[in-house]
C-alpha cells in the first residue's frame, strides 16, 4: 500500500463498510477507519484519486480531536497501529487511519453555520429562515451571521442529507441529547473559528457527528476538515457572492463546465484539476496546523 489509495485491502481484517471516502474494518472490540484518496462530487464517487487527500482528512481530524477533548470526549483509542494491522501495511496507513471505539452513531448530523451559504442561503432567500431559525433581513450570499446557529440534518444513505429544525431533531434523538449536541457543536465551532481566523481561514460552516459509547455522548467520524466544512481564505472574503474555498470546488467547477449529467459513468479528471484540488487540501492543512504534511 503506497502512493494514492482508492481502496484498501488489509490482510486478516474484515472490511465492515466502504463509504464514499473511508474504509472501515472491524477489529472485534474496536474499528479501524482508513481515509482513502477517493473524492465524491454531486453524491457520486469519482474514479480519480486526489493524492494526499485521505492523509489530510485523517491527520487534520486528529489535530482537532486533540484540541477539543476538553469540550467533549471523542472516539480515538490509544492503540498502536502496529497492534492491529500487518507490519507491511502500517507505514502506509499511519497518517490516514484511526483506531476508534465502537460507538453507536446518532441518526442526525450536527451542522453549525456562522455564515450564510449553500442550502442555508437558498432557504433564506425563500423564507428568511434557516432550519426554522428566523434571521435578520437584508443578508447576502456569504454574509456573516449575528451569531453561530445550529442547523441539524438527517443522515441520508443515498443522495443528500435533509435539513431539519431543532424540534424535529429533538423528536429523533430526544430533547436532552439534542440540546447537548447543539451546545457542544456551537462550542467547538466557536473555538475553531477563532483559531482558524488568526491563520487566514474563515470556517463558514461545519458538520459534526456524534455517537454514544458506554452511555456517554462522544464526538466521532471526522472533525473540521475540508470535506466536512466550508473553509474560505480570509483575505479574499467578500459577501454578496460565492467564495473561493479550500476543498473540491475545482472538481465541481470542472464537472459543471463539461456538462456531465451527474450520473455514472463518471469522467476521469485531468491532471490540472487533480493537482489544484490537492493543493487546496494540503494548504488548508498547512495553515491550520502550522506545519507541512509530512
Amino acid at each position: 500500500m503506497a502512493g494514492e489509495i482508492l481502496e484498501t485491502h488489509i490482510a486478516g481484517l474484515r472490511l465492515a463498510f466502504r463509504g464514499k471516502v473511508r474504509d472501515v474494518y472491524d477489529l472485534g472490540d474496536a474499528l479501524l477507519i482508513v481515509a482513502t484518496d477517493r473524492l465524491s462530487a454531486f453524491d457520486v464517487v469519482l474514479p480519480t484519486p486526489i493524492p494526499e487527500k485521505g492523509r489530510v482528512l485523517s491527520t487534520l481530524s486528529r489535530f482537532w480531536f486533540e484540541r477539543t477533548r476538553h469540550i467533549v470526549p471523542n472516539h480515538l483509542l490509544d492503540r498502536p497501529l502496529e497492534d492491529v494491522v500487518p507490519a507491511a501495511d502500517a507505514e502506509a496507513l499511519r497518517s490516514r487511519s484511526q483506531v476508534v471505539c465502537k460507538a453507536k452513531p446518532l441518526p442526525i448530523e450536527a451542522v453549525v453555520r456562522g455564515y450564510l451559504a449553500g442550502s442555508g442561503w437558498k432557504e433564506y432567500k425563500k423564507s428568511q429562515t434557516v432550519c426554522g431559525i428566523k434571521l435578520p433581513s437584508g443578508l447576502q450570499d456569504s454574509s456573516e451571521l449575528p451569531e453561530p446557529i445550529f442547523t441539524p440534518a438527517t443522515k441520508a444513505e443515498t443522495g443528500h442529507d435533509e435539513n431539519i429544525d431543532f424540534a424535529t431533531a429533538s423528536k429523533i434523538v430526544g430533547r436532552e441529547i439534542a440540546e447537548r449536541v447543539r451546545d457542544i457543536s456551537i462550542s467547538i465551532y466557536s473555538l475553531a473559528r477563532e483559531y482558524a481566523r488568526k491563520r487566514g481561514i474563515i470556517i463558514a460552516d461545519t458538520k459534526f457527528e456524534f455517537g454514544t459509547f458506554d452511555g456517554k455522548l462522544i464526538l466521532i467520524d471526522e472533525v473540521l476538515t475540508p470535506d466536512s466544512s466550508r473553509f474560505w481564505p480570509a483575505d479574499q472574503y467578500a459577501p454578496g457572492k460565492g467564495q473561493p474555498s479550500f476543498d473540491k470546488q475545482f472538481v465541481r467547477d470542472y464537472l459543471e463546465a463539461i456538462k456531465w449529467n451527474k450520473q455514472p459513468p463518471v469522467p476521469s479528471l485531468p491532471d490540472e484539476v487533480i493537482m489544484k484540488t490537492r493543493e487546496k487540501y494540503v494548504e488548508a492543512y498547512r495553515r491550520l496546523t502550522g506545519r507541512d504534511l509530512a
